[in-house]
């Protein structure tokens, strides 16, 4: 059996992006483990969610921790540095967020727990992050540096499917499930998610949609029962949700991604 190592930003990044794969991975005998480079402190807390006194990263690392056992992982690995917020807001400059973090000493880091799980298969997100928010840009950066320094063969960029993305905002706003104003912010964004052409697989994770969706949901000072991911009907979470996007580093132009059931790397003989 493989270990698939996912690396992400912030806690509740991993049950939206990645959920599915490791859900298959877990499910298929694999070792699951999650790396944060953070524990989400700028985050905006759903009202009422947090206890008086406590701390966001505190019940944000609970989540993960909840969230993880949902998706068949080990407990979760923290980087150690501090969210970075939005691209462009002050938080950037905090010395402690992990977009000022040394890059030496930040891919060492995650080279060392590489190292110490045995990672076999290893995802991170493409050169923008999939939005381009800083921390998400800088796990795309420190990953692929850990992942040479410790040499993995199956190196994974999460992403977002733009050209599926964009059809199914038009066809959910044509249809009422979502509001104009909703889908807009989406469809005007140019650095959101990749072009199809440019995806190496696509992989179809829309039998373990409501495991995913219960995964997403223990995110409560994030997630709240009225946001978008929800509020939707399970038959529309699975449209939207039920398949997860990688491509190559450094790869482009593949004509289009191939759809699968599970990554190379993680097949059930290996």
């Amino acid at each position: 059996m493989a270990t698939l190592v996912c690396f992400h930003a912030h806690p509740d990044d991993e049950a939206i992006a990645t959920g599915g794969l490791m859900l298959r991975a877990s499910k298929l005998g694999h070792r699951v483990v999650l790396v944060s480079a953070t524990r989400g402190e700028v985050g905006e807390p759903q009202h009422g969610v947090l206890d008086d006194g406590e701390h966001l990263a505190a019940r944000r690392a609970a989540e993960l921790e909840q969230a993880c056992n949902l998706l068949g992982a080990d407990p979760p690995h923290f980087l150690g540095y501090e969210d970075s917020g939005m691209m462009g807001e002050p938080t950037n400059h905090n010395p402690a967020c992990f977009w000022q973090a040394d890059f030496d000493e930040a891919s060492d880091r995650l080279a060392a727990i590489l190292d110490e799980v045995s990672a076999d298969v290893f995802t991170i997100y493409d050169d923008n992050g999939g939005y381009g928010h800083p921390d998400h840009i800088q796990v795309h950066r420190v990953g692929l540096a850990a992942a040479r320094t410790f040499g993995i063969e199956y190196v994974y960029e999460s992403t977002i499917n733009r050209t599926r993305a964009l059809e199914q905002m038009r066809q959910a706003r044509e249809s009422g499930l979502f509001p104009e104003e909703e889908t807009e912010e989406f469809e005007g964004d140019p650095e959101f998610g990749m072009h199809a052409e440019h995806l190496r697989y696509e992989l179809d994770v829309s039998d373990l949609a409501v495991e995913k969706k219960a995964a997403i949901a223990v995110h409560r000072s994030q997630v709240g029962p009225e946001s978008f991911f929800l509020s939707m009907p399970d038959v529309a979470f699975t449209s939207f949700f039920g398949f997860e996007s990688f491509a190559l580093p450094g790869v482009r132009n593949t004509g289009g991604p191939e759809r699968v059931t599970i990554l190379p790397g993680l097949e059930p003989e290996r």
